[in-house]
């Protein structure tokens, strides 16, 4: 059996992180069993579904890296096959068409209120003439359920689970206006389709059990259902924005990198021994679904940025310059020029290790984004006295004069000359740290050598004169 997974989203809204990690799991079991993955949009919901989400869910799903087998499947463009399927369920006498009407279902439902049990329609047109209908009444098509005995779920992650039959009611399989309900839509959609496993939230697990007697009553066999645990905040409540939970271009947004959210998706809820770090590799080849837990996994934000930063340790630093450069343009409205970009690329080993996200690298790759002088912080402005522009503008003249530029020579000039500065000598930092105020516009940034190496020797004498000479 060839394996055909499917990642089945409502295009109401951005892709959710939720929804990603239900896309990352569906991929992962097709791509590890050598399948197929499928992309259904589920977009009968005329009033709330957006071209806008639909891009939204194809953009997210590409930088997630998660690619989809054929063109995607629009639910909406196949309402004809719905009620070509509900009309073969009434003619063989598995459903029928209900004229019950909204006051009356208002009264089941108060009635059952009273009684303190479930809202159940009580199948008072399951097995009436047709004749007896009101004049001027559209039907709904409703399933006949079987009435007596159990459900049962042989769920890969679940385990065995069945429900009482008495607890589900003849579900309406097509409205009065002739559009397909959700249950009736997925059921044909899927057996089209050829789904061999459904991979989903556990909140879809009573929808199984509905889905389950559509596929007995039109004769076809289920899929293998696999019901995963939602995802929780670190506080153990359903999982919100406020513990962080946005829409995967959010994470982009933040500095995350696809490869990092992929990794903790992918342990939200499923596990390979203490394994913690798994590239996209390992994961088709580890994954299947007896390593996926019961339990609700817990959503931390603070890990996920954690991770990341791994990832972008271990990045293409050709790459990492290229988003860097990106953001600083955005935020500036500018692209870094050809020379900052060459800064931006060889400074971008001694500066990765110091960031988590992408965002993060930006705002310590501008010591080398910006040509010229650096605008000062007020730090930075307390440390260069006249004192300290004096030193700029000896070391300055000494620069001038260095024929090799290079990290260890610098430092050994620097040296050379806080030793002989003044009797006695001078203590490293006194020169180091106006030194790196001057060239970075702050008081933090990577070793200072190292930064007037990637600088080079125009713009480090660039900077260090104009403090020399008062113009900052």
């Amino acid at each position: 059996m060839t394996v055909v997974t499917r990642f089945a989203p409502s295009p109401t809204g951005f892709l959710h992180i939720g929804g990603a990690r239900t896309a990352l799991f569906n991929w992962l079991y097709a791509r590890h069993h050598g399948g197929t993955f499928l992309l259904r949009i589920e977009d009968t919901d005329r009033a709330r579904s957006t071209d806008e989400a639909v891009e939204a869910i194809y953009d997210g799903l590409r930088w997630l890296g998660l690619d989809w087998d054929g063109e995607p499947v629009s639910q909406f463009a196949r309402a004809g096959r719905h009620a070509e399927a509900a009309q073969r369920l009434i003619d063989e006498g598995n459903a029928y068409r209900c004229y019950v009407s909204p006051e009356e279902l208002a009264e089941m439902r108060e009635q059952a209120r009273a009684k303190g049990t479930a809202a159940l329609y009580d199948g008072r047109w399951r097995d009436r003439d047709p004749a007896e209908a009101p004049p001027g009444v559209d039907p709904v098509i409703r399933l006949k359920a079987p009435r007596t005995g159990e459900t049962r779920i042989d769920d890969l992650v679940q385990g065995s689970v069945t429900v009482a039959n008495d607890q589900l009611d003849d579900m309406v399989l097509l409205r009065a206006d002739g559009t397909p309900t959700y249950m009736l839509a997925v059921v044909v959609d899927d057996h089209d389709m050829d789904i061999t496993h459904v991979i989903r939230g556990d909140d879809h697990l009573t929808n199984a059990f509905r889905q389950t007697q559509i596929y007995q009553a039109l004769g076809w066999p289920p899929p293998a259902f696999a019901h995963i645990p939602l995802i929780h905040g670190a506080d153990g409540a359903k999982l919100s924005k406020r513990h962080g939970a946005l829409g995967v271009g959010a994470y982009r947004d933040q500095g995350l990198l696809p490869e990092a959210v992929c990794n903790y998706l992918l342990r939200l809820g499923w596990s390979h021994g203490d394994d913690e770090i798994i590239d996209r590799d390992q994961a088709i080849a580890w994954f299947d679904l007896d390593g996926v837990s019961r339990a609700p996994a817990r959503f931390d934000a603070a890990r996920l940025e954690n991770l990341n930063g791994h990832y972008i340790r271990a990045a293409d630093d050709a790459r990492l310059a290229a988003a860097v450069a990106d953001t600083i343009a955005a935020d500036r409205g500018a692209a870094p020029s050809d020379a900052a970009m060459e800064r931006i690329a060889l400074g971008m080993p001694g500066l990765k290790h110091r960031a988590k996200t992408i965002n993060e690298l930006a705002e310590n790759a501008v010591i080398y984004a910006s040509d010229g002088p650096p605008e000062l912080d007020g730090k930075a402005v307390s440390l260069l006295d006249a004192d300290s522009r004096r030193h700029m503008a000896r070391l300055k003249a000494i620069l001038e004069g260095t024929k090799t530029w290079n990290a260890e020579t610098l430092e050994a000039v620097v040296r050379d000359y806080v030793e002989g500065a003044e009797p006695g000598g001078l203590k490293l930092k006194a020169v180091a740290q106006p030194l790196r105020a001057a060239l970075t516009g702050s008081t933090v940034s990577p070793p200072i050598f190292e930064v007037m190496d990637v600088l080079g020797r125009e713009e480090t004498l660039c900077r260090i004169g104009a403090i020399a000479a008062g113009d900052e």
